[in-house]
C-alpha cells in the first residue's frame, strides 16, 4: 500500500520540494522552518505516513486525471479530522497545522493561481493589495487654477467694469480695474495696461483682460507674485531699476501728497530715482541689480506700496517713498556737491557730518571696498553712491548698512574683523581726540569694549554674523571711524534714549531724516526771511510724525 502511494506520488511533479510558508503551522515560525529545511522534510514525511493520506492524494490524482470537480473543501475537513489525532505530540491537539493547500495537479510547484482560496477552502490568509493614495495636483507651472466660484465671481465684476459701447477701457478709465479686480495700488494701473495692450492699440478690451488675468491664473497668486509679474520684462526673471520707472511716474501723477511736484520735472525725477535706489538699497539682498521674487516677497516693498496708495500725506510712508526722507538726502548731496557737477570726491565727503568721518574710512569708500561705484568717473561717486553711503552711515542697525561696513573694515577680505584691521582705523581716531584735547581712549580698552559688546563665537575674530546678532554692533563702527557718534554714544544722551523707548517702530534712518528735514527747512525759512519772502520759522511747519 505505501509503494502504491509513493508511485502515485512520484507521478506528481516534485511534491516533496514544499514551500514552508505554506505548511501555515501556527506553533513553528516560518524563519525556523526555512533555517532547518530537514525538518520540513520530517513532518511533510510524517503527514503522508498518516493513514488517511495515501487516500486523500490518490483520489484528488485520479479525479485530476479524469478532470472531475474537487471537492477540496470536503477532503481537507476529513483529512484535518483525521490528522488531528495523528500528529506529532509538538503541536497541541486543538491547533494542528492547517494542510497544505494543492492545485488541481497536486503539486506546490506548479502555478498557485489555479482557484481561488474560497473556492479551495485554504486557510491561507487572503493578503488585500495596499491601497493606492490619491494626491492632488499642487504644482502648476502656469500657477494654480482658480476655483469654479472664484472665478465666477470675478467675471461677473469684469463684465460691470467692462459694460460700455466699446466693450473696454482706455488707460485712464483702468484704474477701477486694477483697485477693484487685482486689489493692487493704484499707481500700478498703467503698467497693467500696458502689459496687457501689447500692441499699442490704446484700449483693453474684455476679452483681453479675462485672457490675462484670469485664464493666464493671475487671479490665484499672491500680490508679490502679480506685481513682480506685471512689471518684469518678457523673458526676464528679475526686476531691475527701469521696471520701477512706470510706477514712479504714475505715483507722482496722481499721488495728492505729491502734487506740489507736478510743476517741477526735475526734481520729479530726483524723487524717482531715490525711491528706486532705496528700494533696491533694502530688498536687494544680492547687491546685483536685479530684483529677484525671493528678495521681492522677503521684503517690505509690497506693503509699503499698499500703504503709499491709502495714505494721502506721502510722508506717513516712512519706508521708501517719504518725501522728506527724499529732501533731506538730496539736500545733502547738493551741500557736497560745491561744483554741482553732481559727482563727489574725498574732499567732498570729508565733510559730511562736520568732518565727523577719518580720512582712512573715506578713502576705503572710494576704493569701492564696500560697493562697486555706478559712476563712471573715476575717483568721484555719483548720486546712486551716495544714497547707499547716507543710509549706511545714518542707520548701522540695518543689515544691508552692517554689510557695507564690514566690508570696508575687513582690509584683506577674510571675511573677520581682527584687532590689528580694527587698530588701523582707531589710530586716527585717537589722534583726532588728542588734537581735541579730549581724553584720549586706548585701544586695548576699546578692544575690550567691543568684544564685550559683540560676544564673538572666537574670542578676537569677529564676523558678520557676529554683528548681525548683537543690536549694539552699529556703535562698533562709531568707535572705529566716526568721532561725533562715538562721543554722542559714550554720553548717552538721556532725551535720546528716552524718544527711543517712546518710538521704537522708527529706525535710527527714520529719527535722523526727520531731525534733518526740521534744521533744512528751518534754515530755508529763515533765508527766505532775510530775502523778505516769507515769516520767520514758525513750529507750525514741523514735519508731522
Amino acid at each position: 500500500m505505501a509503494l502504491s502511494i509513493k508511485m502515485d506520488i512520484d507521478a506528481v511533479e516534485d511534491v516533496t520540494c514544499l514551500d514552508p510558508e505554506l505548511l501555515q503551522l501556527p506553533d513553528v515560525s516560518p524563519f525556523a522552518l526555512k533555517a532547518s529545511p530537514q525538518l520540513v522534510e520530517d513532518l511533510f514525511s510524517q503527514w503522508l505516513s498518516l493513514p488517511g493520506t495515501g487516500h486523500l492524494v490518490k483520489s484528488l490524482i485520479d479525479d485530476a486525471k479524469s478532470g472531475t470537480i474537487v471537492n477540496a473543501s470536503t477532503n481537507f475537513s476529513t483529512l484535518n479530522a483525521v490528522g488531528s489525532h495523528s500528529l506529532p505530540s509538538m503541536f497541541p491537539s486543538s491547533n494542528a497545522p492547517p494542510l497544505s493547500p494543492r492545485s488541481s495537479s497536486g503539486s506546490p510547484r506548479t502555478s498557485r493561481q489555479k482557484s481561488s482560496p474560497s473556492a479551495l477552502g485554504s486557510p491561507l490568509k487572503l493578503v488585500s493589495e495596499p491601497m493606492q493614495e490619491s494626491i492632488p495636483q499642487f504644482y502648476f507651472q502656469n500657477g494654480c487654477p482658480p476655483t469654479k466660484e472664484l472665478k465666477e465671481q470675478c467675471l461677473s465684476q469684469i463684465s460691470h467694469l467692462f459694460n460700455n459701447p466699446l466693450n473696454g477701457l482706455q488707460i485712464d478709465e483702468f484704474k477701477a480695474v486694477t483697485k477693484e479686480v487685482c486689489k493692487l495700488p493704484s499707481f500700478l494701473s498703467s503698467a497693467l495696461f500696458r502689459k496687457i495692450d501689447v500692441d499699442w492699440t490704446g484700449i483693453v478690451t474684455r476679452d483681453a483682460f479675462v485672457k490675462y488675468w484670469v485664464d493666464g491664473n493671475m487671479l490665484t497668486m499672491d500680490i508679490a507674485t502679480q506685481i513682480f509679474e506685471i512689471l518684469k520684462r518678457p523673458g526676464c526673471k528679475y526686476l531691475t531699476q527701469v521696471d520701477f520707472k512706470p510706477v514712479l511716474r504714475e505715483l507722482l501723477a496722481t499721488h495728492p501728497g505729491l502734487e506740489f511736484l507736478r510743476n517741477t520735472p526735475e526734481f520729479q525725477d530726483r524723487y524717482a530715482e531715490t525711491v528706486i535706489y532705496r528700494i533696491f538699497y533694502h530688498i536687494n539682498r544680492s547687491g546685483n541689480g536685479r530684483l529677484t521674487l525671493r528678495e521681492l516677497k522677503r521684503g517690505s516693498l509690497v506693503a509699503a506700496m499698499q500703504h503709499a496708495d491709502e495714505e494721502e500725506d506721502i510722508n506717513k510712508v516712512l519706508r521708501y517713498f517719504s518725501y522728506e526722507h527724499f529732501y533731506v538726502i538730496y539736500c545733502k548731496f547738493w551741500e557736497l556737491d560745491t561744483d554741482h557737477d553732481f559727482f563727489i570726491d574725498r574732499e567732498n565727503l570729508i565733510r559730511y557730518g562736520n568732518h565727523a568721518l577719518t580720512y582712512r574710512i573715506v578713502d576705503r569708500i572710494f576704493s569701492q571696498a564696500p560697493r562697486k561705484f555706478t559712476s563712471e568717473v573715476e575717483g568721484k561717486m555719483g548720486y546712486e553712491d551716495f544714497v547707499y553711503f547716507m543710509l549706511s552711515e545714518e542707520d548701522k542697525s540695518s543689515q544691508p548698512s552692517l554689510e557695507y561696513w564690514f566690508k570696508c573694515i575687513d582690509l584683506d577680505g577674510n571675511g573677520v574683523l581682527t584687532p590689528n584691521e580694527m587698530q588701523f582705523f582707531y589710530e586716527e581716531q585717537l589722534h583726532r581726540m588728542e588734537c581735541m584735547a579730549q581724553e584720549p581712549v586706548l585701544f586695548e580698552d576699546i578692544l575690550c569694549q567691543i568684544i564685550d559688546m559683540i560676544a564673538p563665537e572666537r574670542e578676537y575674530c569677529i564676523t558678520l554674523q557676529d554683528l548681525k546678532r548683537c543690536k549694539l554692533s552699529g556703535n562698533v563702527f562709531n568707535i572705529l571711524f566716526n568721532l561725533n557718534k562715538f562721543v554722542a554714544f559714550e554720553s548717552r544722551d538721556p532725551f535720546l534714549i528716552r524718544q527711543e523707548r517712546e518710538e521704537p517702530t522708527l529706525t535710527e534712518w527714520d529719527r535722523f531724516a526727520h531731525r534733518e528735514y526740521i534744521r533744512l527747512s528751518m534754515e530755508e525759512d529763515v533765508e527766505d526771511a532775510s530775502n523778505g519772502s516769507a515769516e520767520v520759522w514758525d513750529e507750525s511747519l514741523e514735519a508731522p510724525f
